[in-house]
């Protein structure tokens, strides 16, 4: 059968979807594993919990932009859409490619999750572990190459799931109250050991856990009322993932001393097989496995909506525009899978994430300077949602960005060559490939 090829992508999307894709695309499986890092970088309860409410703040600032740029431009291709419309092709194309190689990285580091998570209950799993990747990423593909129905309800139903269980296993928490500790606690660490580059560090490490708020953006095209739903969406998003988030944090800084919660990998597997004895580990193993595999639904479904988007604006190969009759830009689709798989065996992608973070945070930075452009040059443009406390909060969020860029580009300054040398690529090219666009429409 022909795969039926349209000139746009559908409107079958709405409210219930564009909170499952950020709420689902937030909570995975690397919460299961980021409060003992924190922990670990900040050993003191409190300023742990104050980094993980200031996390929460920075997300709440960040959909105040977002809702504005995104109602006011309901294209696909998320953060590259409003950078494209205010600095053009070769900003829009590092924006655009920094979005979609996070997206991408994220997709083969999860899948290889699956992998690992599954590892610790099946023995043959644990044997090869990049091939189980790899088949887990092409069936999750393949859902998707079905049509947006399909993905739409995986992630709606999945998403409303594996919360449901995190907050199943928060109330237990508060209700059982076990009492999990070391043998030989280490002493208080005194706030005046505590040093500001462990609280960045911590910092960082927490914004990692918060992204992927931002993911109904990339959809906005497809919704059937985008004004409304996206920057509501946004924030009850946002709002359900801090609630858990602090809850979780909560529980496990009740139940689990300092000195156990730094020393583990897992700590909510702790928690939990505290709370169901020796099938512990097994509800772990499979819990961790469903929320990493709804994330990866998740940047599978969001990634090919930025190619297209680039592709439409010929910034990259024309054919990557194809819609078949389901509504997904399938070649597209096939180009971020063709592009991960390679990641699952060579463990390139631990070295694509280390790039994408400085290039995540630069092109939030670029982000938020759109905002402002956009407001400067295009101030007709309808705006179903005005950002709120404007210009003060949406000038916090971009001195906020424009700092962790400075920062991390000081800690790794190897990020920041590598930024250096892809906007020298991006601005030339992006710049050549807009002027053949616009002789193209001359002629």
């Amino acid at each position: 059968m022909r795969t039926k090829v349209t000139p746009q992508l559908q409107k079958r999307l709405g409210l219930p979807f564009a909170i499952a894709i950020a709420a689902g695309s937030v909570i995975g499986s690397g919460i299961m594993r980021t409060p003992g890092v924190i922990a670990n970088e900040v050993p003191i309860a409190e300023i742990a919990m104050l980094l993980w409410v200031l996390g929460g703040v920075y997300v709440l600032l960040s959909c105040n932009v977002a809702a504005e740029l995104t109602a006011a431009l309901p294209k696909a291709g998320g953060i590259y859409v409003p950078v494209h419309e205010a600095y053009g092709d070769g900003m829009g194309m590092l924006a655009g490619w920094a979005n979609w190689t996070a997206y991408i990285a994220g997709s083969a580091a999860l899948a290889l999750a699956c992998s690992d998570f599954l590892g610790t209950i099946f023995e043959p799993v644990a044997a090869n572990k990049a091939i189980v990747a790899a088949i887990i990423l092409f069936a999750v593909t393949a859902l998707n190459w079905l049509g947006v129905q399909e993905g739409r309800w995986i992630q709606i139903i999945g998403s409303a799931i594996k919360i449901a269980l995190l907050v199943g296993v928060i109330i237990a928490a508060f209700i059982v109250d076990p009492v999990i500790a070391a043998a030989d606690p280490a002493p208080p660490v005194p706030l005046s050991a505590l040093g500001i580059v462990a609280v960045i560090t911590a910092f960082q490490i927490i914004l990692g856990a918060y992204d992927g708020w931002i993911g109904p953006a990339a959809f906005a095209e497809e919704d059937k009322d985008p004004g409304r739903n996206i920057p509501r969406a946004l924030f009850r998003s946002a709002f359900l993932v801090i609630a858990v988030y602090l809850a979780l944090n909560l529980a496990l800084f009740s139940i689990l001393d300092m000195t156990t919660l730094r020393d583990s990998d897992l700590p909510v597997a702790l928690l939990i097989e505290a709370l169901l004895g020796p099938t512990g580990n097994v509800a772990v193993a499979l819990l961790a496995t469903f929320m990493a595999l709804i994330t990866l639904n998740g940047l599978v479904m969001s990634a090919p909506r930025i190619l297209f988007a680039m592709a439409r604006d010929r910034l990259f190969l024309h054919e990557a525009t194809r819609v078949n009759r389901g509504g997904t830009p399938w070649v597209a689709l096939l180009c971020g899978t063709a592009v991960a798989v390679p990641l699952l065996f060579s463990g390139g992608y631990v070295f694509v994430f280390k790039i994408q973070t400085a290039l995540g945070i630069f092109a939030g930075t670029i982000y938020c300077a759109a905002f402002f452009t956009l407001r400067r040059r295009c101030p007709d443009l309808p705006r179903p949602f005005r950002a709120i406390g404007y210009p003060a909060l949406p000038a916090l969020i971009l001195l906020i960005n424009a700092a962790l860029f400075i920062s991390v580009v000081v800690a790794d300054p190897m990020g920041g060559i590598w930024i250096a040398a892809l906007i020298a690529i991006c601005l030339p090219v992006g710049m050549a490939l807009g002027r053949r666009r616009r002789a193209i429409v001359e002629t």
